[in-house]
C-alpha cells in the first residue's frame, strides 16, 4: 500500500508551512535539473544509532516512511548495497501506481532502475529482487568477484565490474550517467555511504532524526577506513511530532 499522505509533516525551514502535501514535499526534495546528483537517505537515533535490532526500519515511523517512499518517486535509479538489501528484506524495486502516474506526467519511465553494489555477488538470482523486477536491475561489482556468481546474476541483471577489488563509486556514477540515470537516490548501507563519501561522490544527505536514545553497539550512518570531513549546508528542516527530517547538500567548494 502507498504511504498515507495524512501523516502530518510541517516544514520549519525554509518557507515554514504546516501539514505540507506530497507536491510540496517533492519540491522541497527536488533534484537539481540537468546534472548528475547522488542523494543518500538515512535514519538515525538521537545518539547516532543507525539500526534497532539490526534494521534501520525499526527506527522509523509513518512520517519517515512517507518521505522514504516519496524520495524514490523522482529518482532515475535507486542505489543500495547488497548487505542492506539482505538485512532490510528488500523485494523488487516497484513504485506504487500514484508514483507511476506522477512519473509519467513528468516525462519519466514508470519505474526507476534498481542498482545494487556488492563485491562478493552474494545475491540470489532467484530472489524476487530480480525475478519480479519491473526494470532489469544493474549490479555493480569488482573484477575479483566469483565468475560463477557473475554468470548466474547476468541472467537477471546487468553485471558491471567497476574496480579490481573494491567498487569505485566514481565509476558507478559515471556508468549510471552513461545510461541516462543522472538522479540517483541511495539508501545505504553505511559501508556504501562511507565509500561514496570518501570518493567525493555524495551531493546530498536526507537524514531522519528519530526521537529516541538507543545505546547498544549499533553502527553509524557512514563507515569507512579513514575520516573524510565534508562540509554540508542545511537545505531544509521538516518536522513530524518530535521527529526531524533534515536535508543537507554539499557546501560550495567542499
Amino acid at each position: 500500500m502507498p504511504p498515507s499522505t495524512t501523516v502530518p509533516i510541517d516544514r520549519l525551514w525554509p518557507e515554514p508551512a504546516g501539514a505540507v502535501d506530497d507536491a510540496s514535499l517533492l519540491e522541497t526534495y527536488a533534484f537539481p535539473p540537468d546534472r548528475s546528483w547522488l542523494r543518500m537517505n538515512f535514519i538515525a537515533s538521537l545518539d547516532g544509532a543507525v539500526t534497532r535490532e539490526d534494521r534501520s526500519g525499526g527506527l522509523g515511523d509513518a512520517a519517515d516512511r512517507r518521505v522514504f517512499d516519496l524520495l524514490r518517486r523522482p529518482a532515475h535509479a535507486v542505489l543500495v548495497g547488497a548487505g542492506t538489501v539482505r538485512a532490510e528484506g528488500y523485494g523488487p524495486m516497484r513504485l506504487h501506481a500514484a508514483d507511476e502516474a506522477w512519473r509519467a506526467a513528468h516525462g519519466l519511465p514508470d519505474q526507476p532502475v534498481f542498482a545494487l553494489v556488492t563485491r562478493s555477488l552474494e545475491l540470489d538470482p532467484d530472489s524476487t529482487v530480480f525475478t519480479d523486477a519491473p526494470v532489469r536491475p544493474v549490479v555493480y561489482t569488482v573484477d575479483a568477484a566469483p565468475a560463477d556468481r557473475r554468470k548466474a546474476l547476468a541472467r537477471v541483471a546487468d553485471v558491471v565490474a567497476v574496480g579490481e577489488t573494491d567498487v569505485d563509486p566514481t565509476r558507478v556514477r559515471d556508468d549510471l550517467s552513461a545510461r541516462g540515470l543522472q538522479h540517483i537516490h541511495a539508501e545505504g548501507g553505511p559501508s556504501v555511504f562511507g565509500a561514496f563519501l570518501a570518493a567525493g561522490a555524495v551531493d546530498e544527505l536526507c537524514l531522519t532524526l528519530a526521537p529516541t536514545l538507543e545505546g547498544g553497539d549499533a553502527g553509524r550512518i557512514a563507515r569507512s577506513a579513514g575520516a573524510t570531513p565534508t562540509a554540508m549546508a542545511l537545505a531544509a528542516v521538516l518536522r513530524s511530532g518530535d521527529e526531524l527530517l533534515l536535508r543537507y547538500t554539499r557546501a560550495t567548494g567542499s
